[in-house]
């Protein structure tokens, strides 16, 4: 007796298209629940517009110093008569400081006279004429012995008083001109070509809470290494009005404006939604659309140019890479780069 073998095939397609079934099924609930949490967590996602500012400027720093500075010297060796200013007097120029004894020049002069009498009498012109270039050494010798002011300003040292004994080329104090300050500053080769004469300034002095106020005066023609080996040129920066708290020889940061100060309104590139060609945004609180105009801003912002105001809260219209999704908080964690002086840095590059 020969037994028939029943054949399987029909159960397992059976098998197999319940298989596929049950997994497209699984499938689309799947992606259901998925979109609607991505909706869900989209809907509570929301980005501020703010407002940046950048600065396009130069950083220095440096030492301000006197407009003019005079160290007051003797010319030569003597004994000191009379002293006729103190330290703080404000003085002229030419103006007598300190008289030393000048007896024996004044002797010599007036001894030189009476010798050019004689000769303009009996002597030759040319004896005459050698006699008038030699008073005017004897006259050279008398103011010598005087230290005269050679500016407008103030003696700001002095350490001399009447009976001193002095030497050549001994210093006695220092007579300064601080009608305007100055400061020589670093810039770097590469900033150069953005000097202007007249370019603005802020300064920051810690000795003083207000900024101060200057403008770039010039700078040279030829750089210099630093210490540092960067090369680097010397630009002169000038303060015209100042706080009397500040003084020269005090420290100071500050920037040279090399345009003036751009403001940007700024918000994540996600809060942006686009129909039909179109950029809009969608408000936080009322769900209101607005139609923006924007232009990129680094790979994660953008700038509004027109739409908004700064300040709004706007919802997600797309999420970020997963990269820069902080899931915990359910907000870009990144922050818009600025330029400098509002966040260090200077801004993304524009895209």
């Amino acid at each position: 007796m020969v037994t028939k073998r029943k054949s399987s095939g029909g159960t397992t397609v059976f098998i197999v298209v319940l298989v596929i079934v049950t997994l497209i099924g699984c499938g689309l609930i799947l992606s259901k629940k998925f979109i609607t949490n991505f909706t869900a967590k989209k809907s509570e996602v929301t980005y501020k517009v703010r407002s940046e500012t950048y600065e396009n400027v130069i950083e220095i720093s440096g030492v301000v110093s006197a407009a003019q500075k005079q160290s007051l010297q003797a010319l030569s060796s003597g004994t000191v008569m009379d002293v006729f200013v103190k330290q703080g007097d404000f003085v002229k120029k030419g103006d007598v400081i300190l008289q030393m004894d000048d007896s024996t020049e004044k002797y010599n002069l007036a001894k030189h006279d009476y010798d050019m009498m004689s000769t303009k009498i009996t002597g030759s012109k040319k004896a005459y004429a050698l006699m008038e270039t030699q008073r005017e050494a004897l006259l050279q010798k008398i103011a010598e012995r005087k230290v005269t002011a050679t500016f407008d300003g103030f003696i700001a040292e002095l350490s001399v008083s009447s009976g001193a004994s002095l030497e050549a080329k001994d210093s006695i104090g220092t007579l300064v001109d601080v009608s305007y300050l100055i400061a020589d500053v670093e810039v770097a080769e590469t900033d150069v070509v953005k000097l202007e004469k007249g370019q603005p300034v802020d300064f920051k002095f810690s000795a003083c809470d207000e900024s101060v106020h200057g403008y770039v005066v010039s700078w040279p023609a030829i750089g210099e290494v630093t210490s540092r080996g960067a090369t680097v040129v010397k630009a002169r920066v000038r303060i015209d009005d100042y706080p009397d708290t500040i003084l020269p020889n005090f420290s100071f940061s500050g920037k040279i404006k090399i345009s003036p100060d751009e403001t940007y309104l700024l918000v994540e590139r996600y809060a942006i939604g686009r129909e039909n060609k179109q950029a809009f945004v969608e408000l936080a609180q009322t769900g209101q659309r607005i139609s923006v105009t924007v232009e990129p801003y680094g790979s994660e912002y953008v700038k509004i140019t027109s739409g908004l105001s700064g300040g709004e809260v706007l919802k997600a219209q797309s999420e970020p890479m997963s990269s820069g999704w902080n899931r915990q908080k359910g907000n870009f964690s990144g922050k818009p780069s600025t330029g400098r002086g509002a966040g260090g840095a200077s801004p993304p590059p524009r895209m």
